[in-house]
């Protein structure tokens, strides 16, 4: 994938982990209806804390919507925002490891040059 492909480039600016990245294919996926954080937290067997930090992430990017009483559900701030979100659902079910070295790198680029030395194929 190029560098400058435009999923890799909203992956690497939209999702600070991929526990973000899975919590917005969630509410995705159930689009219909608004999950209270507590409901999150046990749909996707996550903390409180990540939770709330990935939640905070995705309505800063435009992905998600929060509710007077604090619960999210899927909605994009454009129809772009949205197209983005599946191109990077249909990588991530193609190539997870693609997808969650993208969101890695976004953070630690030096972290993933080092393990780079020593994989032997590259995608």
């Amino acid at each position: 994938m190029a560098a400058t492909d435009p999923i890799s480039d909203f992956i690497r600016s939209a999702f600070r982990s991929v526990w973000a990245l899975e919590l917005l294919l969630h509410l995705r996926r159930t689009r219909e209806r608004a999950w209270s954080p507590e409901e999150l937290v046990k749909a996707m067997r996550g903390s409180a804390l990540i939770v709330s930090q990935s939640l905070e992430g995705l309505m800063r990017a435009g992905l998600v919507s929060i509710d007077d009483l604090g619960c999210a559900r899927y909605h994009p701030a454009s129809a772009e925002a949205d197209k983005l979100v599946e191109g990077t659902q249909e990588l991530y079910a193609r190539k997870p490891e693609t997808v969650r070295r993208i969101i890695v790198s976004a953070g630690h680029p030096g972290l993933i040059n080092f393990a780079d030395a020593f994989r032997l194929w590259k995608d």
